[in-house]
């Protein structure tokens, strides 16, 4: 059962778990209302892995939550991690009541707390907000569901959908505020993916540059022949570099591993990496979102295989010519039914770029 202020206190509770956008990974984000007469008594996020979860923080941040109702936007756990269950301290506060925007998405544990909680005698309601709480934690919902990452593909064109010119060149295409958009988007991924011809090309360092914050994503490089240079400046740089291949090459595997990278070999499909299994290992690696920022050949193979879940694309008002570089290889469009379906989910300006974010029509069951 519902009250009539449940979906106002649950805004809030995800408002304070937005706190944790950029530094929870692999947790998912969480956040907590503590409420008694009507009143906010106490709040509480989840601030990072291995801390208080929100649930706790919140409790934390009042000296008497008994009768209060807990406003939360995930489930509260009901087993040991990191931390102890959060169910136990709910239970030990003596709230009455407790409202969850959703159960936990993980099919082995969803609806052990609430029901751990309702034999303890507390009233229990659930799905208030349940879309926000999702969109907030897509990434962690499709790991545990789907066993694969949420998928976000980046790409930046000109008008005439030109990532590049003939020669490679693309600095810059769009501007200084639609980069700095982008570097918002890595800090809030988990991973950073791309292919070797883009590693061999660019040398990039693939970091967040932000002034808030934020853990610095995994690298991840597709490298199926495994031609990754251990000179690469990613290997200079803190943090993982996976290396994912499907080449048996001991020597070039130890030199690269040498210089700090890891590399992992995968299943092979046609001579190259086999993308379902890679993004199967990256679930298994605890990623809930992925960034790729690659090329044409990369792009439209993902897109191809149905594991893109969004486009994110900045538009510049500029022409580059019938020359240019093209946003997806897609080699098996022969016809206009083979065509790919986009719906569009947002747009708008950022500089002087426009920023439309679309969803791949086999996405939006």
């Amino acid at each position: 059962m519902t009250h009539p202020d449940d979906a106002r206190f649950m805004a809030r509770a995800l408002q304070l778990a937005q706190n944790g956008r950029y530094t929870t990974d692999p947790n998912p984000r969480v956040g907590c209302v503590l409420v008694r007469d009507g009143h906010i008594i106490g709040e509480g996020w989840h601030q990072q892995a291995g801390h208080a979860h929100a649930e706790v923080a919140a409790l934390a941040s009042v000296a008497d939550a008994h009768g209060a109702t807990a406003y939360v936007t995930l489930e509260p756990c009901s087993h040991y991690g990191k931390t102890p269950p959060c169910c136990d301290a709910l239970i030990a506060a003596g709230v009455s009541r407790v409202v969850a925007a959703m159960q936990d998405p993980n099919p082995l544990v969803a609806g052990r707390g609430l029901a751990n909680l309702q034999a303890a005698g507390i009233a229990v309601s659930c799905g208030v907000l349940a879309e926000q709480a999702h969109q907030l934690n897509r990434g962690f919902i499709k790991r545990m569901t789907a066993k694969r990452p949420f998928v976000r593909s980046k790409v930046a064109m000109s008008l005439d959908g030109r990532t590049a010119l003939a020669s490679g060149a693309s600095k810059w295409i769009t501007s200084a505020e639609a980069r700095a958009d982008v570097q918002r988007l890595r800090a809030e991924s988990s991973a950073i993916l791309t292919g070797i011809n883009t590693v061999l090309a660019d040398d990039p360092a693939l970091t967040a540059r932000v002034d808030f914050p934020a853990l610095q994503p995994i690298r991840v490089i597709l490298d199926s022949q495994l031609q990754m240079p251990p000179s690469a400046q990613m290997a200079q740089l803190p943090g993982r570099t996976l290396v994912l291949t499907c080449a048996n090459k001991p020597n070039q595997q130890h030199a690269l591993e040498q210089a700090g990278l890891e590399v992992y070999q995968l299943p092979s499909h046609h001579g190259r990496l086999d993308l379902p299994a890679v993004m199967a290992f990256l679930a298994q690696q605890q990623i809930n979102e992925v960034l790729v920022e690659a090329g044409a050949i990369l792009n439209g193979a993902l897109l191809s295989a149905n594991l893109i879940d969004e486009l994110v694309v900045y538009i510049a008002p500029s022409l580059l010519g019938d020359q240019g570089r093209g946003l997806f290889h897609l080699p098996d469009i022969v016809a206009m039914a083979d065509k790919k379906v986009l719906r569009w989910a947002d747009v708008r300006q950022v500089g002087g770029d426009l920023r439309v974010v679309l969803v791949p029509q086999n996405q939006l069951a």
